[in-house]
C-alpha cells in the first residue's frame, strides 16, 4: 500500500519558490490501476518520481506498506526501489548495444544473480510480452512497440509490487500504444499496483481510478 501525507515539494528557481506540489494526499491500495492526468506544469511528473523514491518530499510523508520512506538514507531508497519498484518512460531508455534479452537481464546482472539462472528468468519475461523470438535483436532492429516492451520486461524482472509508467504510448502509434498498455494492464491483473501518467485522454480514461492534476494540487480523484 502506498500513503502520501500533505507532501510538498519545493524547488528553488534563481530567487524565486516553485511549488511544485502542494499539501497532495493520497492512498493507493495493492492491484489498483491509476491514471494521473493534468495538463503542462501541474506536478505529475514531480509526484511520479516521488512515488518512484528517484525524488525527495520538501515535507510529508511517504509510506510503503506502513515504512516511511522519507526517513530512509540514498542507499535504503535505492535498495527499496530497485526491489519493489518498476519504471517504463516514453523514451525506452534502452542500452543501444545489447540485444533484448540482455537488456532484460540488466538488473538481474546488477543483483549477482549466475548466468544460468537470469537465462531462464528472462526468456519467461520476454515470452511473457510476446518478443521471445527477439530475444538477439537489438533495440535498433525493433519497432517502436516492441522497444516498449522490452522496457517493460526489464521493469518487471525484479518482480516489483509498483509499476510507474510515464507516457509510456507517447512515441508510439495507436495500435502499438494499445498493445502496450495491454501489456501493462495484464500485469496489473496480477497484483501490481498500476500508475501511468499522461497527456492521453483515451488512455486514462482506462484506469480504473483517475487523479487529476492541477498547480500542484489533486483537482479530482475519480474512481
Amino acid at each position: 500500500m502506498i500513503e502520501l501525507d500533505s507532501i510538498e515539494r519545493v524547488f528553488q528557481v534563481g530567487d524565486e519558490e516553485v511549488h511544485a506540489l502542494k499539501h497532495v494526499t493520497l492512498t493507493i491500495k495493492k492491484g489498483e490501476y491509476l491514471s494521473i492526468m493534468g495538463p503542462s506544469g501541474s506536478g505529475k511528473s514531480t509526484l511520479l518520481n516521488i512515488l518512484g523514491l528517484l525524488d525527495r518530499p520538501t515535507s510529508g510523508t511517504y509510506r510503503l506498506d506502513s515504512i516511511d520512506t522519507t526517513s530512509m538514507g540514498d542507499n535504503e531508497q535505492a535498495d527499496t526501489r530497485r526491489h519493489r519498484i518498476g519504471f517504463v518512460f516514453q523514451s525506452y531508455h534502452l542500452v543501444p548495444r545489447l540485444t533484448a534479452a540482455e537488456n532484460v537481464a540488466l538488473p538481474l546482472m546488477l543483483s549477482g544473480m549466475a548466468p544460468k539462472e537470469r537465462q531462464v528468468i528472462v526468456e519467461k519475461a520476454l515470452d511473457n510480452v510476446d518478443l521471445l523470438d527477439r530475444a538477439d535483436h537489438r533495440p535498433d532492429q525493433l519497432s517502436g512497440g516492441q522497444r516498449q516492451r522490452v522496457a517493460i520486461a526489464r521493469a518487471t524482472i525484479m518482480q516489483p509490487t509498483i509499476l510507474l509508467a510515464d507516457e509510456p504510448t507517447g512515441n508510439l502509434d495507436h495500435v502499438s500504444g494499445e498493445s502496450v498498455i495491454e501489456v501493462l494492464e495484464a500485469l496489473n491483473k496480477q497484483g501490481i499496483i498500476l500508475i501511468v501518467v499522461t497527456h492521453d485522454m483515451e488512455i486514462g480514461e482506462r484506469a480504473t481510478r483517475r487523479i487529476r492534476m492541477v498547480d500542484g494540487s489533486i483537482s479530482k480523484d475519480i474512481s
